[in-house]
C-alpha cells in the first residue's frame, strides 16, 4: 500500500512531467555549440544569485548561487564505477577534465564513455545538433580545441549542451533525441522477462534497480535504497534480484520519484518550474523523518500547517489550527485521505519505521488529544531571547529522553512510535516513561535554561503516559486534591528543597542533587532524614530575612505530610511518575510570584 500511495501521488502531482524518460536536475552551466561544432564563447552561467538572511538580526545576508532545474535524460544512480550520463554530466565526463585529484587515465576513460554515448545517438538519429556536439568532443579529445572551466565551477556541477540555432533549448530536448532516448531505455530492458507489476497489475518489464533516495537523514549523500535484494539471503524460490517483488520500471520510477519529492525541500512544480512544490516532510530527530501527504486539494492547507503544528511554531500556524494545541480540533478539518511515512536512513538502505493510512479529520482529532495529554505548567521561564512556545515541540520531547538532550542519541524507533502516538491515537510506548524517569534522575541537578525546558518536556511526557496508558486523572497544574502517595511525596520534596534554599542559599550539592533519585524510588529510606534536616533549615530561615516564608513552608510541609500514613519502602512505576509530577507542580507553585499565586501569601 505504501508504493501504491506513492504511485498515486506521482500521478496526481505529475512528477514525471510529460516524458517519463526525463527527470529534473539542477544544471548550472551550458555549453553553446555552433553548426560546425565550434565552442561559442565561454560556458554560460545559469545560476541565480540569492540573498539568504542570517539568523543574527545585524548579520549581513549570505549570498549563494542557485542553479535552475531542467529536464534532462533520466539515468540510473551512479555507483563507484565509471558511468557516463547522456548529454548532461560533470566536466570529468564531458571533457575529461576536472578540479579534483583524478588520474589522467581515469579522466580519459570517463571522457571516452561520454563520447561513445553521444556517437551512438548521432549515428542512430543523424541529428545535426548531436553531430555538432560530437565534432566538438572529438576536437577536444584530439587537442584541437580547449575548454576552460570557470573559476567557481564545482566538481559536481552538471553541464549541458545548447545548439546555437535552438536558442536556449537543450540538445537533449530535440524531438529526435527524445525518441532515441526512449528507445535506448527500452532496449536496455529487453533481456528481462515481463512480470505482473504489484502496483499497476499490468504486465511489463521489471525495474532492474530502484532509484536511490536522496536527502534522507542518516543516509549517505549519494542516496540509499528503499527496496533492494543485494544478497542471496534476501531472495526466494530461485528468483533473482527485484523479481522477488516485481515492480515495473515505470511504476518503480514513479514511486521513488514521489518519495524523493517528499524528502526534498526545494523541488519545483513540474507544471511550472518557477514555482516550488510545498514541503511535505518533517525531521523529528537526527536520522529520522516523517513524510506526509493528503489526497484532496482542500486538505493541502492542513498539510502546510502539519510540521509547524508538531513543532508548536505560532508564527507559521494559522489561527484555525492553533486550537489543536489547546486540545480542541477545528470544526471542519475535512475527510480527505491522509498518509504518513516515517523513515530512518542508514549507510546501506532506508528503514521504514512506521506507516499510517488515515483521514485528515481523524489525524486532527488525535493531534488535539495528544496535545491535551501533554499540557503542563512550565518551570522554564521566558527570556528576552526566547519565548515559550504554546506547546512543547516534538523534537524537544524526544531530546528530553536522550542523554543531555543530544538529538543524535534519540532512538529512531522511539521517534517513529511518538509520531504514531500523535497521529494514530495509540498508547505511548512504555519506553517513554522509563527514559523520562531515568533522565530526570540523572540530570535533575542541572538548572540552565535548556535543561529546564527538557525537564518540562519530561514532566509533560510522564503526565501523558499516565493518562493514556494507565487511565489516571492528572491535571496540568498542581492538584491539592490528589492524594496519591507518589504525588504527595513529590510535592513534599519540592517544599524541602525550597526550605534548604532559603536557609543556605546556593550550595554545591543541594538536597535534590543528593537525594532525588532515592526519594523517587525508595522514599522510606530517604524522607525521615530529609524531614529532620528540614526542621533545621526552617529554624535557620526564621532567624534570617525569610521568617514569614519559612513559617508558610513549615505549614505546607505539615499539611502534605499529614496526608501520608507511612513512607513506602518502594514506589511502583506509575507512582514514580506521579512523584515527578508532584515535584514539578509544587516547584512551579513555590517559585511563582506572590501576586500570581495567592496560596503563597
Amino acid at each position: 500500500m505504501i508504493l501504491q500511495a506513492l504511485y498515486d501521488l506521482a500521478q496526481r502531482e505529475r512528477l514525471m512531467g510529460q516524458d517519463p524518460n526525463y527527470q529534473l536536475k539542477r544544471v548550472p552551466w551550458l555549453v553553446r555549440v555552433g553548426r560546425d561544432g565550434t565552442f561559442l564563447g565561454k560556458m554560460i552561467d545559469c545560476r541565480n544569485r540569492v540573498e539568504i538572511p542570517t539568523r543574527s538580526p545585524r548579520g549581513r545576508p549570505r549570498t549563494v548561487y542557485v542553479a535552475p532545474y531542467r529536464w534532462v535524460p533520466r539515468e540510473p544512480e551512479r555507483t563507484s564505477g565509471d558511468y557516463a550520463f547522456f548529454l548532461c554530466d560533470t566536466s570529468e565526463y564531458l571533457f575529461g577534465m576536472g578540479k579534483g585529484a583524478r588520474s589522467k587515465q581515469k579522466l580519459a576513460n570517463r571522457f571516452r564513455l561520454f563520447r561513445e554515448k553521444v556517437r551512438a545517438c548521432s549515428e542512430a538519429t543523424h541529428d545535426e545538433a548531436v553531430g555538432a556536439v560530437l565534432v566538438l568532443l572529438d576536437a577536444v579529445a584530439e587537442g584541437q580545441t580547449s575548454v576552460d572551466l570557470p573559476e567557481d565551477y564545482g566538481p559536481s556541477d552538471l553541464i549541458a549542451f545548447v545548439y546555437s540555432p535552438d536558442d536556449d533549448r537543450l540538445v537533449s530536448d530535440r524531438p529526435a533525441v527524445r525518441q532515441y532516448w526512449a528507445n535506448y531505455r527500452l532496449a536496455e530492458l529487453e533481456s528481462l522477462d515481463p512480470v505482473e507489476c504489484l502496483i499497476t497489475g499490468r504486465t511489463d518489464r521489471p525495474a532492474p534497480k530502484h532509484m536511490l533516495l536522496k536527502g534522507l537523514p542518516g543516509g549517505t549523500p549519494s542516496g540509499v535504497a528503499l527496496v533492494s535484494f543485494n544478497a542471496s539471503a534476501f531472495e526466494s524460490y530461485g528468483l533473482p534480484g527485484n523479481q522477488n517483488a516485481p515492480i515495473s520500471y515505470q511504476a518503480s520510477e514513479m514511486c521513488m520519484t514521489a518519495l524523493n519529492r517528499l524528502l526534498s525541500s526545494d523541488l519545483p512544480n513540474p507544471r511550472d518550474l518557477d514555482e516550488k512544490l510545498p514541503v511535505r516532510h518533517h525531521k523529528i530527530s537526527s536520522d529520522t523523518v516523517v513524510c506526509f501527504w493528503a489526497v484532496a486539494d482542500e486538505a493541502q492547507d492542513f498539510c502546510n500547517q502539519f510540521a509547524p503544528i508538531l513543532e508548536a511554531n505560532p508564527e507559521d500556524v494559522r489561527e484555525t489550527y492553533r486550537t489543536i494545541w489547546t486540545g480542541r480540533p477545528p470544526s471542519d478539518p475535512g475527510t480527505s485521505a491522509f498518509y504518513a511515512l516515517t523513515l530512518s536512513g542508514t549507510q546501506g538502505r532506508a528503514i521504514v519505521r512506521d506507516w499510517l493510512e488515515s483521514t485528515v479529520e481523524t489525524v486532527v482529532r488525535h493531534l488535539a488529544a495528544y496535545f491535551r495529554d501533554l499540557q503542563i505548567v512550565r518551570n522554564t521561564p521566558p527570556s528576552k531571547k526566547r519565548s515559550l512556545p504554546p506547546q512543547l515541540p516534538m523534537r524537544t520531547l524526544l531530546r528530553s529522553l536522550a542523554p543531555q538532550g543530544r538529538d543524535s542519541d534519540v532512538p529512531p524507533h522511539l521517534a517513529a512510535q511518538m509520531v504514531n502516538t500523535a497521529l494514530a491515537g495509540t498508547r505511548f510506548p512504555m519506553t517513554v516513561l522509563h527514559r523520562a524517569l531515568e533522565r530526570m534522575r540523572a540530570e535533575i541537578g542541572r538548572d540552565d535554561w535548556n535543561d529546564l525546558e527538557l525537564r518540562d518536556a519530561r514532566a509533560a511526557l510522564i503526565k501523558a503516559v499516565l493518562i493514556r496508558n494507565f487511565q489516571l486523572e492528572v491535571k496540568p497544574q498542581m492538584d491539592t486534591t490528589n492524594k496519591d502517595i507518589g504525588y504527595l511525596l513529590g510535592r513534599l520534596l519540592a517544599v524541602i528543597e525550597r526550605a534548604q534554599q532559603l536557609a543556605l542559599g546556593d550550595v554545591n550539592a543541594t538536597v535534590i542533587d543528593r537525594y532525588f533519585s532515592g526519594a523517587s524510588a525508595t522514599p522510606g529510606s530517604v524522607f525521615p532524614r530529609l524531614l529532620k534536616n528540614m526542621r533545621h533549615h526552617i529554624s535557620k530561615a526564621r532567624d534570617g530575612n525569610y521568617g514569614g516564608t519559612a513559617v508558610w513552608l513549615d505549614r505546607q510541609a505539615d499539611e502534605i505530610a499529614s496526608q501520608i500514613d507511612a513512607f513506602p519502602a518502594f514506589l511502583p512505576l506509575p507512582q514514580q511518575g506521579l512523584f515527578i509530577l508532584g515535584y514539578h507542580h509544587q516547584r512551579h507553585a513555590l517559585w511563582q510570584k506572590k501576586q500570581d499565586n495567592p496560596s503563597n501569601q
